[in-house]
């Protein structure tokens, strides 16, 4: 069975512990879009591991690991996870391939991030500044690009950084006034580059399409969240690639038909980082208990996320746009203690009802939740491993999400452990 796992909302729903627990019956787990920007945890028995880059799957000492051509490729910090696995006895040695079409994130592209998002004032994006959106930029330019293959010729490499960076530089004096950046001590950090990766570059795309016709399980790991895909998200306060199901066969180069089946990863409730339009937010004390209560600080820039109920109108267009066959509801325990709960089952906009949602940013702006109210539950439910072991209320919770989702939900996760996962199928 070839499996992917893709977020449903604004990213952070719990991917990388789905993707570890089904790691252990895959072959392969694939990384095929975005960049350091994502922020991936894995808690092993009492290890907690943070993996940007890396796939989720990677904690998992017999799992094939691939970084396809979709990723951005920070090497500073790839090059840091690899090293923190290997003081945790975790090797990738013979078991981590990079895409040599895999574009590489420099020095350059976060300090143009930087200049770009000071710049627009209270008007920011809310990108995590690693230089992302510029690197992807520059792919779709194209002629100030470098891919990791380049790395194979450091001659033809050194030649290409030095005219990418003095054009940098007239851009950043203009526009921003900014100091010009050195290309000779961005090539430095080249070499050591190129010595560790070069060993691990390869046709991911041949790669992969040989392994499932030798009949391997593969399982494709998304990042970011459906509602931040660039095409068809909340625009522009997206990411800069396809986060939806939609972005895995440019990402990976393996058709959709190939994968078995696709499951969608959300929360019982609602998070946003950064700026944007947020229909179901509680900026109140519901939203400060959830977000207290979750642990909901960003994996990567450790930024409070804002908190808010379930939107069943949002996940219902992320299933939709992406074919997802089953659902994933992470933390359900985190809405322990409520007495009651809200979920955004449609929203009013110039007053009129809606219940597709609309990736039109400007009209989810003025988008107002229209919520139905259910019972909560007091009890602790993070030692229950079984459906029916959850009290009534939180039965009732998961099957009226489920009706209004449109997917059957057969994940349910009640706290962060491996084993804290209630499996319905």
């Amino acid at each position: 069975m070839n499996y992917g796992v893709v977020g449903l909302q604004w990213g952070d729903e719990g991917k990388g512990k789905l993707v570890d627990i089904l790691a252990e019956h895959s072959d392969i787990v694939v990384r095929y879009g975005g960049g350091a920007n994502a922020g991936h945890t894995v808690i092993v028995a009492d290890t907690r591991f943070a993996l940007h880059l890396l796939p989720s799957g990677s904690v998992r000492p017999k799992t094939t690991c691939v970084i396809a051509n979709g990723v951005v490729v920070d090497p500073e910090v790839l090059g840091t996870e690899i090293e923190t696995l290997a003081q945790k006895d975790i090797s990738l040695d013979g078991r981590l391939l990079v895409s040599e079409n895999a574009h590489i994130v420099l020095d350059y592209h976060k300090r143009e991030d930087q200049l770009r998002e000071e710049s627009l004032g209270k008007n920011k994006l809310g990108t995590t500044v690693r230089g992302i959106g510029p690197c992807y930029a520059d792919k779709t330019g194209r002629s100030h690009a470098l891919r990791m293959g380049d790395l194979r010729d450091l001659q033809a490499f050194k030649a290409r950084l030095q005219t990418i960076v003095e054009y940098k530089n007239k851009i950043f004096a203009a526009l921003y006034g900014a100091e010009p950046m050195c290309a000779d001590a961005i090539f430095e950090k080249c070499n050591s580059y190129a010595e560790t990766f070069v060993p691990y570059l390869a046709d991911t795309t041949e790669f992969l399409h040989t392994s499932i016709a030798a009949g391997k399980s593969l399982l494709f790991e998304g990042a970011q969240g459906a509602l931040l895909d660039l095409d068809h998200g909340t625009f522009p306060f997206v990411t800069s690639s396809n986060s939806s199901a939609l972005g895995m066969p440019a990402g990976c180069g393996v058709p959709a038909t190939l994968v078995d089946q696709f499951i969608g990863v959300v929360k019982a409730y609602t998070t946003r980082v950064g700026a944007g339009p947020f229909p179901a937010e509680q900026d109140n004390d519901v939203g400060q208990y959830i977000r207290d209560k979750g642990n909901e600080y960003g994996t990567t820039t450790g930024r409070p996320r804002r908190c808010g109920w379930f939107d069943a109108v949002a996940v219902a267009y992320s299933v939709t746009i992406g074919a997802i066959d089953s659902v994933a509801m992470m933390h359900l325990d985190t809405l322990s203690g409520l007495k009651e709960l809200n979920v955004c089952r449609a929203y009013k906009i110039d007053g009129q009802e809606k219940t597709f949602f609309p990736a039109n940013t400007a009209r989810l702006a003025r988008a107002e939740g229209v919520y139905e109210t259910l019972p909560g539950w007091d009890e602790d439910i993070s030692e229950v491993r079984a459906f029916e072991g959850l009290p009534a209320n939180a039965r009732d919770y998961v099957r009226r999400v489920e009706r209004l989702v449109g997917k059957p939900i057969t994940i349910v996760g009640v706290g962060p452990k491996r084993s804290q996962t209630i499996f319905r199928q």
